[in-house]
Protein backbone atom coordinates (compact mmCIF):
# COMPACT_ATOMS: atom_id res chain seq x y z
CA UNK A 1 0.00 0.00 0.00
CA UNK A 2 1.20 3.67 -0.56
CA UNK A 3 2.35 5.45 2.26
CA UNK A 4 0.50 8.19 3.58
CA UNK A 5 3.94 10.41 3.45
CA UNK A 6 4.05 10.31 -0.13
CA UNK A 7 3.76 13.70 -1.29
CA UNK A 8 4.39 15.75 -4.23
CA UNK A 9 5.75 19.78 -3.82
CA UNK A 10 1.51 20.61 -4.28
CA UNK A 11 1.31 19.11 -0.93
CA UNK A 12 -0.95 16.72 -2.58
CA UNK A 13 -0.47 13.19 -1.28
CA UNK A 14 -0.51 10.29 -3.74
CA UNK A 15 -3.22 8.86 -1.35
CA UNK A 16 -5.56 11.85 -2.27
CA UNK A 17 -4.76 10.95 -5.86
CA UNK A 18 -6.14 7.56 -5.18
CA UNK A 19 -9.14 8.48 -3.05
CA UNK A 20 -9.90 10.91 -5.88
CA UNK A 21 -9.72 8.58 -8.46
CA UNK A 22 -9.74 5.12 -7.46
CA UNK A 23 -13.81 4.20 -7.77
CA UNK A 24 -13.53 6.08 -10.78
CA UNK A 25 -10.63 4.74 -12.24
CA UNK A 26 -11.83 1.23 -10.86
CA UNK A 27 -14.69 1.18 -12.72
CA UNK A 28 -13.29 1.96 -16.24
CA UNK A 29 -10.92 -0.50 -15.34
CA UNK A 30 -13.83 -3.45 -14.30
CA UNK A 31 -16.08 -2.65 -17.80
CA UNK A 32 -13.22 -3.78 -19.80
CA UNK A 33 -11.90 -7.40 -17.90
CA UNK A 34 -13.29 -10.33 -17.21
CA UNK A 35 -12.85 -9.78 -14.02
CA UNK A 36 -12.94 -8.16 -10.23
CA UNK A 37 -9.60 -9.58 -9.32
CA UNK A 38 -8.08 -8.42 -12.60
CA UNK A 39 -9.61 -5.15 -12.49
CA UNK A 40 -7.84 -4.58 -8.87
CA UNK A 41 -4.33 -6.21 -10.26
CA UNK A 42 -5.01 -3.49 -13.07
CA UNK A 43 -5.73 -1.04 -10.94
CA UNK A 44 -2.68 -1.90 -8.24
CA UNK A 45 -0.17 -1.60 -11.51
CA UNK A 46 -1.76 1.80 -11.89
CA UNK A 47 -1.02 3.29 -8.94
CA UNK A 48 2.00 1.18 -8.40
CA UNK A 49 3.49 3.21 -12.34
CA UNK A 50 1.86 6.39 -10.11
CA UNK A 51 4.01 5.92 -7.34
CA UNK A 52 7.10 5.58 -9.48
CA UNK A 53 6.41 9.17 -11.18
CA UNK A 54 10.08 11.13 -9.92
CA UNK A 55 7.69 14.07 -10.10
CA UNK A 56 4.22 14.37 -10.01
CA UNK A 57 3.20 17.63 -10.49
CA UNK A 58 4.69 17.66 -14.25
CA UNK A 59 1.58 14.87 -15.39
CA UNK A 60 -0.81 18.13 -16.84
CA UNK A 61 -3.86 15.75 -16.53
CA UNK A 62 -4.16 13.36 -14.03
CA UNK A 63 -6.88 12.02 -14.63
CA UNK A 64 -6.23 11.94 -18.03
CA UNK A 65 -2.61 9.89 -17.46
CA UNK A 66 -4.13 7.69 -15.28
CA UNK A 67 -6.83 6.14 -17.31
CA UNK A 68 -3.88 6.19 -20.57
CA UNK A 69 -1.85 4.52 -17.86
CA UNK A 70 -5.10 1.92 -17.28
CA UNK A 71 -5.87 1.25 -20.93
CA UNK A 72 -1.97 0.66 -21.33
CA UNK A 73 -2.09 -2.69 -18.44
CA UNK A 74 -5.64 -3.61 -19.86
CA UNK A 75 -3.88 -4.10 -23.51
CA UNK A 76 -1.20 -6.02 -21.72
CA UNK A 77 -3.15 -7.94 -19.96
CA UNK A 78 -5.20 -8.81 -23.11
CA UNK A 79 -1.37 -9.67 -25.01
CA UNK A 80 -0.68 -12.17 -21.72
CA UNK A 81 -3.85 -13.57 -21.43
CA UNK A 82 -4.21 -17.57 -20.74
CA UNK A 83 -5.77 -20.13 -22.71
CA UNK A 84 -9.06 -19.91 -20.89
CA UNK A 85 -9.99 -16.65 -21.53
CA UNK A 86 -9.61 -17.42 -25.42
CA UNK A 87 -13.48 -17.23 -26.30
CA UNK A 88 -12.42 -12.95 -26.54
CA UNK A 89 -10.82 -13.66 -29.68
CA UNK A 90 -13.64 -15.54 -31.88
CA UNK A 91 -12.06 -15.98 -35.42
CA UNK A 92 -14.78 -16.77 -37.94
CA UNK A 93 -14.10 -16.80 -41.73
CA UNK A 94 -17.39 -15.70 -43.33
CA UNK A 95 -16.06 -16.70 -46.96
CA UNK A 96 -14.95 -20.27 -45.75
CA UNK A 97 -16.81 -21.42 -43.06
CA UNK A 98 -14.29 -22.37 -40.22
CA UNK A 99 -14.42 -21.35 -36.65
CA UNK A 100 -11.35 -20.48 -35.12
CA UNK A 101 -13.14 -20.61 -31.74
CA UNK A 102 -13.82 -24.31 -31.94
CA UNK A 103 -10.47 -25.54 -31.77
CA UNK A 104 -9.01 -22.59 -29.30
CA UNK A 105 -11.72 -23.80 -26.42
CA UNK A 106 -11.96 -27.05 -27.04
CA UNK A 107 -11.50 -29.01 -23.91
CA UNK A 108 -9.31 -31.83 -24.80
CA UNK A 109 -5.59 -30.26 -23.58
CA UNK A 110 -3.54 -31.84 -25.60
CA UNK A 111 -0.08 -31.24 -26.96
CA UNK A 112 -1.49 -30.59 -30.24
CA UNK A 113 -4.24 -28.15 -28.97
CA UNK A 114 -1.80 -26.21 -26.89
CA UNK A 115 0.50 -26.15 -29.58
CA UNK A 116 -1.99 -24.53 -31.97
CA UNK A 117 -3.23 -22.09 -29.17
CA UNK A 118 -0.11 -21.03 -28.96
CA UNK A 119 1.01 -20.41 -32.46
CA UNK A 120 -2.38 -18.44 -32.30
CA UNK A 121 -2.02 -16.35 -29.95
CA UNK A 122 2.24 -15.97 -31.72
CA UNK A 123 0.45 -15.19 -35.14
CA UNK A 124 -2.64 -12.71 -33.65
CA UNK A 125 0.03 -10.31 -32.64
CA UNK A 126 2.73 -10.51 -34.85
CA UNK A 127 0.18 -9.79 -37.37
CA UNK A 128 -1.01 -6.68 -35.07
CA UNK A 129 1.98 -5.56 -35.20
CA UNK A 130 2.23 -5.34 -38.83
CA UNK A 131 -0.56 -3.20 -39.11
CA UNK A 132 -0.30 0.37 -39.44
CA UNK A 133 -0.38 2.14 -36.22
CA UNK A 134 -3.74 3.42 -36.84
CA UNK A 135 -5.29 0.82 -37.89
CA UNK A 136 -3.77 -1.04 -35.22
CA UNK A 137 -5.13 1.39 -32.50
CA UNK A 138 -8.61 1.15 -33.77
CA UNK A 139 -8.86 -2.38 -33.49
CA UNK A 140 -6.95 -2.34 -30.18
CA UNK A 141 -9.64 0.08 -29.14
CA UNK A 142 -12.81 -1.55 -30.47
CA UNK A 143 -12.16 -4.83 -30.25
CA UNK A 144 -10.03 -5.24 -26.74
CA UNK A 145 -11.23 -2.05 -25.17
CA UNK A 146 -14.77 -2.13 -26.24
CA UNK A 147 -14.53 1.37 -27.61
CA UNK A 148 -17.60 1.73 -30.05
CA UNK A 149 -16.27 2.98 -33.07
CA UNK A 150 -17.98 6.22 -32.70
CA UNK A 151 -16.21 6.68 -29.45
CA UNK A 152 -13.02 6.02 -31.63
CA UNK A 153 -13.83 8.86 -33.99
CA UNK A 154 -14.52 11.51 -31.79
CA UNK A 155 -11.54 10.34 -29.52
CA UNK A 156 -8.83 10.76 -32.25
CA UNK A 157 -10.90 13.65 -34.20
CA UNK A 158 -11.35 11.17 -37.09
CA UNK A 159 -14.55 10.92 -39.44
CA UNK A 160 -16.57 7.91 -38.79
CA UNK A 161 -15.96 6.67 -42.02
CA UNK A 162 -12.10 6.97 -41.91
CA UNK A 163 -11.80 4.98 -38.41
CA UNK A 164 -14.93 2.16 -40.01
CA UNK A 165 -12.43 2.00 -42.79
CA UNK A 166 -9.18 1.72 -40.85
CA UNK A 167 -11.18 -1.49 -38.71
CA UNK A 168 -11.97 -2.90 -42.09
CA UNK A 169 -8.64 -2.89 -43.22
CA UNK A 170 -6.95 -4.09 -39.98
CA UNK A 171 -9.42 -6.87 -39.67
CA UNK A 172 -9.03 -7.92 -43.95
CA UNK A 173 -5.39 -8.23 -42.66
CA UNK A 174 -5.63 -10.10 -39.54
CA UNK A 175 -8.03 -12.90 -41.19
CA UNK A 176 -5.62 -13.18 -44.41
CA UNK A 177 -3.43 -14.32 -41.42
CA UNK A 178 -5.19 -16.20 -39.17
CA UNK A 179 -6.62 -18.00 -42.58
CA UNK A 180 -2.91 -18.57 -43.26
CA UNK A 181 -2.22 -20.45 -39.79
CA UNK A 182 -5.26 -22.14 -40.39
CA UNK A 183 -4.14 -23.58 -43.87
CA UNK A 184 -0.63 -24.70 -42.36
CA UNK A 185 -2.17 -26.71 -39.14
CA UNK A 186 -5.57 -27.89 -41.14
CA UNK A 187 -4.84 -28.31 -44.98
Amino acid sequence: MLSQGMTTDTGNTIADTIKEYGKRLFGFIRNKVRSEEDAEDILQDVWYQLSNVINIDEIDQMSGWLHQVARNKIIDKYRKKTPELLEDFNYEDDDDGFNFSEILLADNYTPETEYIREAFWKELFLALEELPENQRQVFVLNELEDFTLQDIATRTNENLKTIISRKGYAVKHLRKRMKRLYDEFFN
